[in-house]
């Protein structure tokens, strides 16, 4: 590529660098996207595994992404993005070899029915649960996806709870998962499906706010659904190209950003490892993990000392080893209600939980590892011929265990759990790929060590400690830089809100929020206008 000059260049092809510049071209901006791989998407990529079998190699379930107002006001849909949904959102087996299960279901009173006839009562503490939901899920969401500080959705709460309920919500989203299940719930049927969504981070469950995750995201799977793109997560990536491309951005992959210039405090231009310079007139954003920007990227005398200490101190989440597998029928769990979930949680109750953690956090090799399984085809009749099963399951590492023998091992223990609660699974596996962290790693240079929520997600490198204390915002300590990745608020998922805000930072720094504002409000008042509807259809 010939050396050009740009207003703004986006580094990292990821979701989140795809809304980006999508945001930026659409304010006319002339925009360069440039990615190290031959691949857009980032951690939203599909691919066959074989002949007919699609699989998401990274991530594939998405309730935040139809709960964000920021992929709502791209409009994907008009872009080729189709979404797909298995019959129930998501399944946890229970006992030691899951005879039966809880299920997580759209519809909140089948999800009620089902938790009361384990433990009578959990029916009524799940339903009063959503409808706290439905007080808080609008001004909740508004500060998600608002950049800090925020303020209209604090303030819009206060004003509908009180500040004497305030007191009480707040002790609420402290709690630990464990604590909060406990606490709401005489069965564990109810608690698991807490305690299983809230291990979706990497937060053990014992720790402060993880049962504000588990709630979260239990919430969403029950409004939003976990929906998956049809014909693979690429799709959702496709579909984002277009949109970028569409508003005029220039989207280049196999191009790795070796270097960031700084002059005068301000970015001035980006070198590639290939020989190209792009000039900068207004603005850069680094769709990079933070340790990468700033220290690979960016020159040493750049980056403020403190700055540098800080990244001493910050932690990633625990590494990934992920199992893929073609099936020639669906697994044959030992609960038939399982096999209508697009999401299972299997291995574990809540004592085997806390266990889990706490071997990861100890690091040892958990001896009974807890999966996240997607079952792809029941969510998605194209992923596989008709009667079989496109799968996959992950589980997690403990920090610093990337050997060879360390993950085989898992393997073989991820299997065993699996050949526990669905008998003959092993002899429907038609081919089974391995991702280690160090493949994950390869396959998308964001994921390092085979992380994939670009930093630890618990209480204390989150909200205005992300990635790094006072760093809490899109803006960089270098004038026209900004931090456009999961390690920016809000963190991990598929919603692309940190490329968002990075966007909008720019273009506030040179006055022209005012489009933007105006799409993200209309965006965000039509998906709650599309929410009430659902509630009424779903209530009537």
């Amino acid at each position: 590529m010939a050396d050009l000059e740009v207003d703004a260049a986006v580094v990292g092809g990821g979701h989140h660098g795809l809304v980006a510049a999508a945001v930026l071209a659409d304010a006319g901006w002339d925009v360069c996207l440039l990615e190290a791989t031959d691949h857009l998407g980032g951690a939203v990529r599909s691919a066959e595994l074989q002949p007919g079998y699609v699989t998401d190699l990274f991530s594939a379930f998405y309730p935040l992404s139809r709960a964000s107002p920021v992929l709502q006001s791209l409009d994907l849909e008009e872009h080729g993005l189709r979404w797909s949904e298995a019959p129930a959102v998501l399944a946890h087996p229970l006992g030691p070899d899951g005879a039966e299960a809880a299920v997580l279901c759209r519809d909140r009173a089948d999800t009620a029915v089902g938790l009361d006839a384990q433990h009578r009562g959990d029916g009524e503490a799940w339903l009063d649960l959503c409808r706290r939901w439905d007080v808080l899920r609008e001004p909740f969401l508004r500060t998600l996806f608002t950049t800090f500080p925020p303020v209209r959705g604090p303030v819009q709460l206060l004003r509908r709870i009180g500040t004497a309920e305030a007191l009480r919500l707040a002790r609420f989203l402290l709690l630990p998962a464990k604590r909060m299940g406990e606490e709401l719930f005489g069965g564990e049927g109810a608690r698991l499906l807490l305690a299983g969504n809230a291990v979706h981070a990497d937060i053990p469950m014992t720790s402060p706010v993880s049962g504000a995750y588990g709630w979260l995201l239990a919430m969403l799977g029950q409004h939003y659904g976990f929906p998956v793109p049809v014909g693979g997560s690429g799709q959702l990536t496709t579909a984002l190209a277009r949109r970028a491309e569409s508003a005029g951005a220039v989207l280049r992959t196999g191009e790795r950003v070796e270097h960031i210039a700084v002059s005068g405090g301000r970015v001035r231009a980006v070198h590639t490892a290939a020989g190209t310079t792009v000039r900068i007139r207004r603005a850069v954003v680094a769709d990079v993990a933070a340790p990468t920007l700033y220290r690979d990227l960016l020159p040493a005398d750049a980056v403020p000392a403190r700055v540098q200490r800080d990244l001493d101190r910050f932690l990633w989440d625990t590494p990934v080893v992920k199992l893929d597998w073609a099936l020639d029928g669906p697994i044959p769990w030992r609960a038939p209600e399982v096999g209508r979930a697009g999401t299972v949680h299997v291995g574990q109750g809540e004592d085997g939980l806390v266990r889990w953690g706490a071997d990861l956090e100890s690091r040892v090799l958990p001896e009974s590892p807890f999966l996240l399984v997607g079952q792809m085809t029941t969510a998605d009749p194209s992923r596989s011929p008709a009667g079989t099963e496109s799968a996959w399951a992950y589980t997690h590492l403990p920090r610093g265990v990337d050997d060879a023998g360390s993950a085989d091992e898992l393997v073989r223990r991820v299997e065993r759990v699996l050949e526990r609660f669905a008998p003959g699974f092993a002899g429907r596996v038609r081919h089974r790929a391995v991702r280690r962290p160090s493949d994950l790693q390869d396959a998308d240079p964001n994921l390092l060590h085979g992380t994939i929520n670009g930093g630890t997600a618990q209480l204390f490198q989150q909200l205005v400690f992300r990635p790094v204390p006072g760093l809490g915002r899109p803006e960089t300590p270098v004038a026209g830089l900004y931090l456009g990745s999961s390690s920016a608020h809000p963190g991990g998922g598929v919603h692309g809100a940190c490329g968002w805000f990075a966007a909008r930072a720019a273009l506030g720094a040179h006055g022209a929020t005012g489009l933007l504002r105006r799409a993200a409000t209309s965006a965000a008042i039509e998906l709650l206008q599309r929410s009430r509807r659902d509630d009424a259809r779903v209530s009537g």
